[in-house]
């Protein structure tokens, strides 16, 4: 699809979305997001339920009179036969039956329900694996089909388009909203001048160093080689970094079953490999938590999405085989990390940044190019310089939105960018982003994947993602 018939296309879609808008009037209620995967059934209740959704599609249904009533965050169709940890929640098939169900259970009455959908978007740059796929439209046609089979009225339904949708259920009216992520935001008036290289490399030297345990980890990590023996003692003595590793342990987010309240008992638990991840992860935390502003669509977005990238470059590394897990990880975890750098520069043109990237679709890395003068490519190869990672981390930094370009291990590249692109197009609302998915068939030949298989990928991202564990600022 072409950039001006995509423009076109969504100045149209713009057009007739403000004219049918149906929302209800805003209130300071408590929000609560629903992710994939997962549905939360209630009575009248002082809270409102959300849903981020880019190819995802989310359900409402409500019985007002009884005053019952829930939401359902749906990632795929059906099954693909590939995740072994199969919950059913995540396919329309399995997971929309069970969520009526848990209404009938609530006291709702089918003669009464009432649904709203949303949903099913092609986020961002459409390629032909996208439409020929079409995995949004078809988890929209599996509710539609089910919705229709138990005689449940369809109030609402906005699916498709090329942006992600905001689905919102008030529990104390019980009134859905669905409204456009890409809706105009609100303006920031501030006098903006484009940042020369000097500025950049005062930015780089205002932010925070990654302390020296986490980059001799890094190395480790790079040559494979874990001695313990190295680092606990220099641990131990950093309470801040044991503190956020003790609870990065415990969120739910790495889902261990057991309490961890010391370095000894984490790697006792957990192992060394998996305790290094730990402790890189928390020490590049204090560099993006400052960050509230600019890319982040939420509270800690920056740090969100960069750690979820990790995990599913994680999974990615291990499901193809091309490079070590835990060398993905560390890739995935740090190749946003430019965007700390640009991040204040981003905040005084958020309004004019947003629509190029979220409504014009310009490519996010061009976008950047065109009103600050650098990409956060270039800005985080330039911190990875300044942190003295190795060439391998840098180069994927460097190349993450463009793999082919990447010359120290495109393999890897390529893993962290599709990895970067499943998060973009499945868990919407970290962070702005728009990501260039062309040449896609040859970008996932490089490690060994055939668009066929895209389906089965999607359903490689842990649930613990898709449940949102990755809250790690207080977001809910």
């Amino acid at each position: 699809m072409s950039d001006s018939i995509a423009s076109l296309a969504a100045s149209v879609y713009l057009h007739k979305r403000a004219k049918n808008q149906y929302s209800f009037k805003e209130t300071e209620l408590r929000r609560e997001l629903v992710f994939s995967g997962n549905y939360v059934v209630s009575n009248k209740k002082e809270l409102v339920l959300e849903a981020c959704l880019g190819t995802c599609i989310g359900v409402t249904i409500c019985d007002k009179e009884a005053k019952v009533g829930g939401l359902i965050h749906l990632l795929l169709p059906e099954w693909t036969g590939y995740s072994k940890n199969r919950k059913p929640g995540l396919y329309a098939k399995t997971g929309l039956p069970i969520f009526i169900s848990a209404l009938y259970a609530a006291g709702a009455d089918k003669s009464r329900m009432e649904a709203c959908v949303a949903g099913g978007s092609l986020v961002g740059p459409v390629s032909e694996m996208d439409i020929d796929l079409d995995i949004g439209g078809r988890t929209a046609e599996i509710v539609r089909e089910i919705l229709e089979k138990e005689s449940i009225a369809v109030r609402q339904s906005e699916t498709g388009g090329f942006f992600g949708y905001r689905l919102s259920l008030d529990l104390k009216s019980f009134n859905t909203s669905i409204n456009l992520t890409a809706d105009r935001p609100a303006e920031r008036s501030k006098e903006f001048r484009k940042p020369t290289p000097d500025d950049i490399q005062r930015s780089i030297r205002m932010i925070r160093p990654i302390p020296q345990i986490a980059l001799k980890i890094i190395r480790m990590m790079n040559v494979g080689n874990y001695n313990m023996n190295e680092v606990a003692g220099e641990i131990k003595k950093d309470q801040i970094i044991t503190a956020a590793v003790i609870r990065l342990c415990n969120s739910s987010y790495f889902g261990l079953r057991e309490k961890i309240d010391s370095i000894n008992r984490a790697l006792i638990l957990i192992g060394e490999k998996h305790l290094f991840k730990m402790i890189v992860s928390a020490s590049l935390e204090q560099s993006f938590s400052n960050v509230e502003h600019g890319y982040s669509l939420c509270k800690g977005g920056l740090f969100q999405h960069s750690l979820g990238t990790a995990v599913v470059s994680e999974e990615l590394a291990r499901f193809t085989g091309v490079v070590q897990p835990e060398i993905a990880y560390t890739a995935g975890l740090l190749h946003d990390i430019g965007k700390v750098v640009l991040d204040q520069y981003i905040s005084s043109i958020y309004t004019f940044f947003y629509r190029r990237t979220q409504i014009d679709m310009v490519e996010i890395v061009e976008a950047e190019k065109e009103t600050l003068g650098f990409t956060h490519t270039e800005a985080g190869s330039l911190l990875g310089e300044s942190w003295s990672l190795n060439d391998r981390l840098i180069d994927t930094i460097r190349h993450h939105h463009h793999p082919e370009h990447a010359s120290v291990d495109p393999e890897l590249t390529h893993v962290v960018y599709l990895a970067d692109l499943l998060m973009s197009k499945f868990q919407a609302g970290h962070e702005l982003q728009c990501l260039n998915n062309g040449n896609i068939t040859l970008r996932l030949k490089k490690i060994g994947l055939i668009p066929s298989q895209f389906s089965t990928i999607v359903d490689l991202i842990p649930h613990k993602i898709l449940e949102g564990a990755i809250n790690l600022h207080g977001m809910r």
